[in-house]
């Protein structure tokens, strides 16, 4: 008898859970509303496709175990993802100052567009499994009972049709309608929660400029603590010999979407450093905004009740704030966690799939106390306050990033948590503890830490005398 998997959506997490899937079925099916594009393109189905991501260390190490013989790494840096050190390859205002930069590397992260990681992901799934097809449609709803799901109802545009499956994966994003699903199967009680920062993303290409393909990756991050909007931007290196550029504003300090006020706003903050840069450089885009930001979250595996055969992945259980970074490498921990299930058979014993949507979310916690713990501390956030335990754990984090601004070995233990190599308790480590109560052993930095040469391209490039606001502080 042959074994159908269905995954509804067709993004990073759908792709991932595909990965998992194909080893153990005759077919995998992966739906998708849109038409999916032949390259690296974007579509409209991912809101936040246009701005900028960055590929944790934990999330690329998940993806690398999910398809082994694909060396995912190898074909996005031949693509032409970049590998950025985080020890030497960036330069971050970060709330207690500027970070030194090291001879060491540290972990490595990757940049590109979103499109092309998608594209890679998809070709790379493609080239090793050929029982995976695409298909164009929408879910409608489950088809089943409280007890075990056996399919989807879906319309692919000529009315519903029902398709049968031995499991569903539902990652269909921040939009999906799992709790309405369920509540028509008789499971109700689903707890959320939404905390809500009013973030606005406002992203522009530029051409890199000639000499500055190897400069390194640029932020100023925002500023919970100061009872005022957090402002952030950041220049990612991309594809194609382009800086994607993408500014973040909380609920009254959201970023602009005209040319002029968008570079305006970089030299208002902190450090002007982003706006001298781009202040040189060729745009090759308008600037696109984007409000699908909140941290959003499904408490699935808190419900009383689960079918069999049924697992939610990806931003269809979890959304962070996408200035955190971490979205599709936790999607891509949950993918994992399916995949070694799969491998050991387990997934469609009864109970197998509460046990292994209780451990999905565990892959979700420590993102989301990262974010929601920051969020919380801006101004007119909806649904969530500070508490005590939170005020105590962001004195303890600010104390711990004063240390990293000058000391490697707890930036490290910074890395570990920022990276998903490791949970929120790694900070609580004697050495982690040592380093927040004794400080950064290095003197704090008063303007970035640039090279030579790198301090040569920012003044080649910075066009902007006179334009920065007089409460910036000079690079």
């Amino acid at each position: 008898m042959s074994r159908t998997a269905v995954v509804i959506g067709a993004g990073l997490a759908g792709l991932l859970a595909a990965a998992a899937l194909f080893p153990a079925y005759d077919e995998v099916l992966v739906l998708d509303r849109d038409e999916l594009p032949e390259g690296p393109e974007h579509r409209r189905g991912l809101p936040q496709g246009r701005h900028a991501h960055l590929l944790m260390p934990g999330g690329l190490e998940a993806m690398e175990a999910l398809l082994p013989q694909a060396s995912l790494r190898e074909r996005l840096l031949s693509a032409g993802a970049h590998e950025i050190s985080l020890g030497s390859g960036m330069v971050v205002l970060s709330t207690e100052g500027y970070f030194h930069r090291w001879r060491k590397d540290g972990q490595l992260i990757l940049t590109c567009s979103r499109a092309l990681l998608d594209w890679v992901v998809r070709e790379a799934l493609l080239a090793t499994a050929n029982n995976i097809r695409f298909l164009k449609g929408q879910a409608l709803e489950l088809v089943g009972d409280a007890q075990r799901i056996r399919g989807v109802r879906i319309d692919t545009g000529s009315g519903p049709t029902d398709i049968d499956a031995n499991f569903v994966v539902d990652a269909s994003g921040r939009g999906s309608r799992i709790v309405t699903w369920l509540a028509a199967l008789g499971i109700t009680g689903i707890e959320e929660r939404t905390v809500d920062s009013g973030l606005v993303n406002a992203t522009r290409i530029y051409r890199t400029p000639p000499g500055a393909e190897n400069f390194p990756l640029t932020m100023v991050q925002a500023n919970p603590y100061q009872s005022r909007p957090g402002r952030s931007a950041v220049i990612v290196p991309i594809e194609d010999n382009r800086w994607m550029v993408s500014l973040a504003g909380t609920r009254g300090g959201e970023p602009p979407a005209t040319a002029d006020a968008f570079l305006k706003y970089t030299l208002d903050l902190p450090d002007p450093i982003v706006g001298r840069l781009i202040s040189g450089a060729e745009p090759l885009t308008d600037v696109v905004t984007s409000r699908s930001t909140s941290n959003a979250r499904r408490y699935l595996e808190k419900s009383r009740q689960w079918p069999d055969r049924l697992l939610v992945l990806g931003d269809a259980l979890a959304t962070f704030n996408p200035a955190y970074g971490q979205g599709m490498s936790v999607a891509a921990l949950g993918a994992r966690v399916l995949g070694r299930e799969t491998r050991r058979n387990a997934v469609h014993k009864p109970g197998a799939s509460r046990t292994i949507q209780r451990e999905v979310a565990r892959s979700v916690e420590a993102a989301w106390t990262l974010a929601v713990s920051q969020d919380v501390l801006y101004p007119d956030v909806r649904g969530g306050a500070p508490t005590t335990v939170a005020r105590l754990a962001a004195r303890y984090t600010r104390r711990l990033t004063k240390a990293a601004t000058g000391s490697y070995a707890a930036a490290s233990a910074l890395w570990m948590v920022t990276g998903l190599k490791a949970g929120p308790t790694h900070l609580l480590r004697p050495a982690s503890l040592l380093h927040a109560i004794t400080g950064p052993p290095l003197p704090t930095l008063t303007a970035p830490p640039l090279t030579p040469g790198e301090r040569e391209i920012l003044a080649a490039l910075d066009r902007t005398a006179g334009e920065a606001s007089p409460t910036a502080r000079p690079a």
